[in-house]
């Protein structure tokens, strides 16, 4: 798929990674970016179409997809993050994670999906995370959203692939965004990650890893559990210490 011409949809652009990719999507020669917020008057971004969306609303998912009939390439980046555990964390948190994280990212799929296919396929970007891989005490809600959204994604790329929709997951560790910022280790700029993944559309790839924290975390893959969760201990304790 060509970025150049093309017609896309970014969730949650009104800052960090959306903003950027809503940023690059127009750098790069897109004929049209729909540009959706929760709230659509925090878009500071001129050159886009602003939409209202809530991502977790399906009537405001459904009125999305019927003003943007022509989109070619969603972005499916908005989501959310509440610190908490699936064990002692409140169990309406993490239902609210998996709505947003998951059930969102799945209804915007399966809304815009005949779109896509009337307009030739497409492509879709799913913005994961590292911690689609493990998890970590403060944010396990997360990585259960974000292992659940790799499985979704892994099975409407089956799906989408006889109508020619490529679908690409994302992965990353921290993103330098206000989400971030209380943390003092290396970061991806959000303009390096949205052209990671744009390029990664471009060449037909089915996943992005986009900086090295998250290739280094897939190749512990094939480690044991116990070996894999002792090699993510020290990861972390040294990535903290820096």
């Amino acid at each position: 798929m060509d970025i150049n011409n093309s017609v896309a949809l970014v969730t949650g652009a009104n800052r960090g990674l959306g903003h950027a990719f809503a940023k690059r999507l127009l750098e790069r020669g897109a004929r049209k970016v729909y540009a959706t917020a929760r709230r659509p008057e925090t878009v500071d971004l001129p050159g886009v179409e602003v939409l209202p969306l809530d991502i977790a609303d399906a009537a405001s998912v459904r009125a999305a997809a019927e003003a943007a009939s022509d989109v070619s390439l969603l972005v499916n980046n908005a989501g959310i993050q509440t610190g908490t555990d699936l064990v002692t964390g409140s169990l309406a948190a993490v239902r609210h994670e998996l709505e947003t994280n998951v059930l969102g990212h799945l209804g915007m799929i399966r809304e815009f999906a005949p779109t896509l296919a009337r307009n030739g396929g497409g492509a879709i970007v799913n913005v994961l995370s590292a911690m689609s891989w493990f998890g970590v005490r403060g944010a396990n809600a997360y990585h259960l959203t974000k292992a659940a959204a790799w499985a979704m994604t892994n099975g409407v790329r089956l799906e989408l692939a006889e109508q020619g929709t490529l679908v690409t997951a994302v992965h990353l560790g921290l993103a330098d965004t206000d989400m971030s910022a209380g943390w003092p280790v290396d970061k991806i700029a959000p303009s390096d990650l949205a052209d990671a993944a744009l390029d990664g559309v471009e060449a037909g790839s089915a996943e992005v890893l986009a900086d090295q924290w998250s290739r280094d975390v897939k190749s512990r893959l094939p480690l044991k559990p116990e070996e894999f969760n002792a090699t993510m201990e020290r990861a972390l304790a040294a990535l903290t210490a820096v």
